[in-house]
């Protein structure tokens, strides 16, 4: 059975979710952009025989907290000392990590900060090599040497719902993929006060990431 619970951490309400037996080993699950928690919906259920699978919607994403930028920084450094500060208010001191997409940069930070903590990773798309980041990001290593407003404003159109909705299409047959996940991205992304503005900041700051390759 799945339930659904909240833990104030660091002055924030953390949304997650959570399916299985806490005396399994722990399974943490982050999920990426533009999704939140809801995105291993039908994941968790399927895995709760064997672990205990926590998955936290991020600051700025799904049900958790999004506080205004002038009062957090929306920076992969910050998403992750605060999912650290999560797993201290859970008393989770080991478990197996299963990250995608900006989930792995975050999950990454975790491993090398307390590498005694991590059991296993699983990693779906979650790129830690130059090589992955693929055409589209060559022009955001562009805008990081120049950061320009005007440089800036283009991205939004990242989060435009028609965007969103191909990120869940593309390349995948007609009729396999359920309209639902990329609904409710679509729906938070219109939602959540200053959103693509925090969103923006993510993309800036995934310079970060980039410079940790080596390290991760």
């Amino acid at each position: 059975m799945m339930k659904y619970k909240r833990v104030t951490v660091d002055g924030l309400s953390i949304f997650y979710r959570c399916a299985g037996d806490p005396k399994n080993p722990v399974l943490f699950l982050l999920h990426g952009f533009p999704s939140a928690s809801h995105y291993y919906r039908q994941l968790m259920p399927l895995l709760s025989d064997s672990f205990y699978c926590i998955a936290p919607d991020m600051v700025g994403f799904g049900q958790t907290d999004s506080p205004d930028r002038e009062v957090f920084d929306y920076t992969f450094d910050h998403e992750a000392q605060i999912m650290r500060s999560f797993l201290n208010a859970l008393k989770i001191d080991h478990y197996y990590l299963y990250l995608f997409d900006y989930g792995a940069p975050v999950g990454f930070r975790l491993a090398t900060k307390t590498p005694d903590q991590i059991l296993g990773i699983v990693s779906q798309n979650g790129n830690i090599y130059e090589e992955g980041l693929g055409p589209k990001w060559q022009a955001r290593k562009a805008y990081w040497q120049n950061p320009t407003p005007a440089g800036r404003k283009t991205f939004s159109t990242a989060y435009a719902s028609k965007n969103i909705k191909e990120q869940y299409l593309g390349g995948e047959k007609e009729e396999l993929v359920s309209p639902d996940g990329y609904n409710l991205d679509i729906f938070y992304s219109r939602t959540i006060s200053g959103y693509a503005e925090k969103q923006n900041d993510l993309i800036f700051d995934y310079q970060s990431n980039v410079a940790l390759y080596p390290t991760f």
